[in-house]
C-alpha cells in the first residue's frame, strides 16, 4: 500500500526521536474498510536525562487526531520538499474519513525503547506485530537490527553491527528531534543505506530471538476476547469474527514457523479457509452487508473450536524456545545502551 504523506508528517512531528513507526490494525490485517482509521505504532527514545531520575515520564506517548484534506493547499509534499512549512492542523476527533481525498483519522501510540524491549521479552503478540509490520512509515538501521535480534535464528552468526561498534553518527533516515523536522539523527552508528540493508544478513551470536512457544497464550486470549465480543453483539457483525480468525491463524502460523504474519489474506493462502474471502468482502461492502444471520453462528462456533485445537496442537509441537536466551537479552541490552547514549 502507498503510505499517505500525512502519516509521515505526523511521525515527523513526534516529540521524541522514533526508532520506527509502522501501521497496525485493520490495514495490517488485510481488511480495512474505506473509513477505517490508521493505527500507528512505534518505539521512541527518551533522552538520557529523562530516564535517570526518580520519575520517568512519557514512557508511552499517545495521540489521536483527524488530519483534514486542505483543498486550497498548493504546497505539496515531494522528495524535494518533504516537510512543507504549513502542515494542516488536526481536526476534532470523530469528524473525518480515511478514504483518499478525505480527512484522515489516525492515532499513534509509541513506547520508550526500554519499555518496548521489555514487552518484547514477554509473550506479547501486539509488539511483535508492530515491530514486524511490513507497513513502515518510518524506519532506522536500529529498527532493522532490532528485528534481526528478535526473529528466531536457526544458527548463531556474527553480531549485525560488528563486535565493537559503539559510535554514533548520522542515520540515512533522519529522526526528528523535539520541534525540529530537520534534526540530525542522534541514534545510530555510521551506516550507509546499503549497510542498513545488510543488517538482515547478520545475526547475534547465540541469540534465539524473542519469539517463544508461549506466545500462543497471547493468541488464545485475544481470540477468546473477540469471540465473546462477537457473541455479545446483536446483530452480530463480521468484524470481530474476522479478528477471531486472523488471531488464531496468526498464532498457528507463528507456532509452526516462527514467522510473524498478521495479514489474514496472506495467511489464508496457506490455510485456504473457503469462507474467509466472503467475510472480508462483506466487511468491505459496508455496515448492512457485514451483519451475520443466526444460521451462521453454529458453523463459526465449530470453526472457532477447531482452530483453537489447531493452535493448541501447534503449540505442543512447536520447536520454538521456552524463553528468550541470555544472548538475546544481552543483545537487546547492548542495543538499548547504544541507542540511549547516542546523544552524549
Amino acid at each position: 500500500m502507498t503510505i499517505d504523506p500525512r502519516l509521515k508528517r505526523i511521525v515527523a512531528a513526534q516529540p521524541y526521536p522514533l526508532l520506527f513507526a509502522t501501521i497496525s490494525g485493520a490495514h495490517l490485517y488485510g481488511f480495512p474498510s474505506p473509513d477505517s482509521d490508521f493505527d500507528l505504532r512505534g518505539a521512541h527514545v527518551l533522552p538520557l536525562e529523562r530516564v535517570v531520575g526518580l520519575v520517568v515520564r512519557d514512557e508511552t506517548v499517545e495521540q489521536e487526531m483527524i488530519v483534514p484534506r486542505d483543498p486550497l493547499r498548493k504546497e505539496m509534499i515531494s522528495p524535494d520538499n518533504p516537510h512543507p512549512a504549513s502542515p494542516p492542523s488536526p481536526a476534532p476527533a470523530g469528524e473525518g474519513y480515511c478514504a483518499e481525498g478525505r480527512a484522515l483519522e489516525m492515532d499513534i501510540v509509541s513506547h520508550d525503547v526500554r519499555k518496548f524491549f521489555g514487552l518484547l521479552l514477554k509473550k506479547n503478540g501486539y509488539v511483535l506485530e508492530q515491530l514486524f509490520s511490513p507497513l513502515i512509515v518510518h524506519t532506522t538501521p536500529e529498527h532493522a537490527e532490532l528485528k534481526e535480534i528478535c526473529r528466531p535464528h536457526p544458527q548463531p552468526l556474527s553480531h549485525p553491527m560488528g563486535e565493537s561498534s559503539v559510535g554514533s553518527s548520522t542515520s540515512p533516515n533522519p529522526l526528528p528531534g523535539r520541534g525540529g523536522e530537520g534534526d540530525r539523527n542522534p541514534l545510530t552508528p555510521s551506516l550507509s543505506p546499503s549497510d542498513g540493508e545488510r543488517v538482515s544478513e547478520g545475526r547475534v551470536r547465540g541469540s534465539s530471538g524473542v519469539i517463544t512457544k508461549h506466545h500462543s497464550h497471547h493468541y488464545f486470549g485475544f481470540a477468546e476476547t473477540q469471540w465473546k465480543l462477537f457473541l455479545k453483539e446483536s446483530p452480530r457483525r463480521v468484524k470481530p469474527l474476522l479478528y477471531v480468525y486472523r488471531v488464531l491463524l496468526t498464532g498457528i502460523h507463528l507456532m509452526r514457523t516462527g514467522e510473524v504474519q498478521a495479514n489474514l489474506v496472506t495467511l489464508n493462502d496457506e490455510f485456504r479457509l473457503p469462507y474467509i474471502a466472503d467475510l472480508i468482502a462483506r466487511k468491505l461492502a459496508g455496515p448492512e452487508k457485514s451483519k451475520l444471520d443466526n444460521a451462521d453462528i453454529a458453523f463459526h462456533a465449530s470453526e472457532y473450536q477447531r482452530l483453537r485445537g489447531e493452535l493448541q496442537f501447534a503449540h505442543d509441537a512447536s520447536q520454538l524456545p521456552e524463553l528468550p536466551s541470555d544472548e538475546t537479552r544481552a543483545a537487546l541490552d547492548d542495543l538499548l545502551v547504544r541507542v540511549r547514549t547516542a546523544r552524549r
